[in-house]
């Protein structure tokens, strides 16, 4: 359902700059934290591999800077056939795989620059420890609840079966309140919204650890604020699908509502954004990237190539503005911690945070 040929296509199969300055990211909030010795990189949801596979190159290329951090990888994967294209498109072919259906951990291996890499269906499961997390189109596929307002109150919408035609199915309001009503917010000025408390769950849990053990999370989505009401659809061969026809043969979505994910955050730990991708990807220097790929580039091929996926991911009208960027931090690395002191300052100071301002390297 990935790729060209099918449903959909995401940022890292158009460029490989995007996974690139991801890479920097993670790198960038390692160093403004002290530098841990060890840390885990946890993605959920890693698609075929390829945004992995892209990052860790870039730890590859910044070795002298990472070469006395202990760094292993974690995927959070529910389907055993993607599972096994990561695992091709990252491992090491030499080291052959450890699996344990039985195990939380039910695959293990080695990454090709030689970094342990273990395989979870769920996020509970990956040990706690000082830990980056990535979650990349992957709150906008958890399933949601949706609302509309009547002059009863909020009622759900609910799919049934056509009564004239057995078989098709139809959208019907419920008829009386029911539980996921406890998520609709009492100041709520939409009359109709969507809400999704697989996403509240996974946001609790990577607060909780975050505000535990250190790290951050990055969340890169479509979305918005608070704003908007209906957006459950389907895709099909890359074109919109009538989410109640033929259900299971379309990639089904509805935007990530990032107000709900701050509130479930808030009090636990530190949120930034919603921003746009074209400004985050700026504030990464995707414009110095660039330049220095097409003058490394000889073939005009390439360059165009480079220059397309460019475009794909900045034009407002394509991806710079549908996508956003999301970042849970501890409330320390926003307020200046222990580690973040300036020799001409008693008081500590933040470093500003990649991407949601200008890179700043020290």
């Amino acid at each position: 359902m990935l790729g060209e040929k099918g449903d959909f296509i995401t940022s890292p199969e158009i460029s490989q700059i995007f996974g690139e300055l991801l890479g920097i990211w993670f790198i960038s909030e390692w160093m403004a934290t002290g530098k841990s010795t060890a840390f885990q990189l946890v993605e959920l949801g890693p698609g075929r591999g390829t945004l992995m596979g892209d990052i860790l190159r870039v730890f590859s290329q910044l070795g002298s800077v990472l070469k006395n951090c202990d760094i292993s990888v974690h995927l959070v994967e529910v389907s055993q056939k993607l599972s096994e294209v990561q695992a091709l498109t990252l491992t090491e072919e030499k080291v052959p795989l450890e699996r344990n259906a039985e195990s939380p951990v039910y695959m293990k291996g080695v990454t090709k620059s030689g970094i342990p890499i273990s395989w979870y269906r769920d996020l509970h499961d990956v040990p706690k420890g000082h830990s980056f997390y990535l979650a990349h189109e992957f709150f906008d596929v958890l399933p949601v609840h949706k609302f509309q307002k009547t002059p009863q109150g909020w009622r759900e919408v609910f799919i049934d079966i056509d009564p004239q035609v057995s078989d098709k199915l139809r959208f019907v309001l419920a008829p009386s309140a029911t539980p996921a009503e406890i998520f609709i917010q009492h100041d709520e000025t939409r009359d109709h919204i969507e809400v999704c408390p697989d996403a509240g769950v996974i946001v609790e849990e990577l607060s909780w650890r975050i505000a535990l053990t250190g790290g951050a999370a990055l969340v890169a989505d479509y979305g918005h604020d608070g704003t908007k009401t209906d957006t459950f659809r389907g895709f099909c061969g890359h074109k919109l699908h009538d989410v109640l026809i033929a259900p299971g043969t379309a990639d089904l979505t509805a935007d990530v509502d990032f107000s709900f994910l701050r509130r479930t955050a808030q009090g636990k730990v530190a949120s930034l954004g919603p921003i746009t991708q074209h400004t985050f990807l700026k504030n990464m220097g995707i414009d110095v990237r660039l330049k220095v790929l097409l003058d490394k580039s000889n073939e005009p091929s390439m360059k165009q190539q480079l220059l397309q996926g460019y475009d794909m991911l900045m034009n407002p009208k394509k991806m710079g503005e549908r996508f956003n960027f999301f970042a849970l931090l501890p409330h320390q690395r926003l307020q200046g911690g222990r580690d973040q002191m300036n020799a001409c300052q008693s008081k500590p100071f933040a470093s500003p945070v990649a991407g949601f301002s200008e890179l700043a390297w020290q």
